[in-house]
């Protein structure tokens, strides 16, 4: 949280005063990048970073888009106001998800085909997909990162943004979940999975709705072969992993993770360690595959 932003449980009192609701009992679900609580009802409090109100009206719009075209997202709660602004962070209210898994590969797979069929839509407008959002001053930022280290990232960032114009004129234009794993679709008990976290739906090529998944089993072993091969017969696509643009889009991949890890070092004595060895890794000082821990 930064210093000048209203603490979320300030946030969400003053959001669901506005809006009617009861937050007595409510419970915290998690505290990331937009903060989550449970409340009564079922209904689940999203609060947004200051100035991020655009993005979070646009997620409210693209869950019910989504659902008149058949897939099936995290709802709204249609009898709440969409959305609470406070203190420029922006509130939002969903339903509770069921008792659910992650995903198979298989079951991402089939997912991710389905939002890739989908026509470009006029509303949600839907913004070009940026795979370099917010990498350069998360590096800057990431001070407890020694400066040859940060140097060294915004270099290979230059470098990778300079690769990547050489290969963008000839990629194609799909509607996109923008943040593609399995945590990201939830399974119930029911079977029908339930697309999670819309807020990175934008247009741009499928490769980086492919990629994680793709280094999950070529750079990091997370993924068996029989598991990587369900995901492309579940897609029915060619392997991105056999193109000649597929270690440009891994690079850029990765660079992301880097630069989350290192955002998070100057509050976190793990996350620094934790940035300092996926620099290494990027460095040719750890052979792959490689060992990353989650935060």
């Amino acid at each position: 949280m930064t210093t000048d932003s209203k603490p979320a449980w300030d946030v969400l009192a003053a959001a669901a005063a506005e809006a009617g609701v009861e937050t007595e009992g409510a419970t915290l679900i998690r505290d990331g990048s937009n903060v989550m609580y449970r409340l009564a009802r079922n209904i689940v409090a999203r609060i947004g970073r200051p100035g991020t109100a655009d993005t979070a009206r646009r997620e409210v719009e693209t869950a019910e888009w989504l659902d008149t075209q058949g897939i099936r997202a995290v709802e709204v709660v249609q009898d709440l106001p969409q959305l609470v602004l406070v203190a420029e962070r922006p509130v939002t209210w969903w339903h509770l998800l069921p008792p659910h898994r992650p995903a198979t590969p298989a079951e991402l797979a089939t997912v991710l085909k389905a939002v890739h069929s989908l026509d470009v839509p006029t509303r949600p407008q839907l913004p070009p997909h940026n795979p370099f959002a917010d990498i350069a001053p998360r590096i800057r930022e990431a001070t407890p990162i020694n400066a040859d280290d940060r140097e060294w990232l915004l270099q290979r960032l230059d470098q990778l943004q300079a690769d990547y114009r050489q290969l963008e004129p000839n990629q194609g234009r799909f509607v996109l979940h923008g943040d593609a794993w399995q945590g990201n679709v939830a399974v119930p008990d029911d079977g029908r999975p339930i697309l999670l976290d819309l807020e990175a739906f934008s247009i741009g090529p499928k490769q980086w709705d492919l990629v994680q998944i793709a280094v999950d089993h070529t750079d990091f072993a997370r993924l068996t072969d029989a598991d990587y091969k369900a995901f492309l017969t579940a897609y029915g696509d060619d392997d991105i992993t056999e193109t000649p643009e597929f270690r440009t889009f891994a690079d850029i991949q990765e660079l992301r993770w880097v630069a989350f890890a290192a955002s998070k070092a100057a509050s976190n004595p793990a996350a620094a360690d934790e940035a300092r060895l996926r620099i290494a890794c990027l460095q040719g000082e750890e052979s792959r595959p490689w060992t990353w821990s989650a935060l």
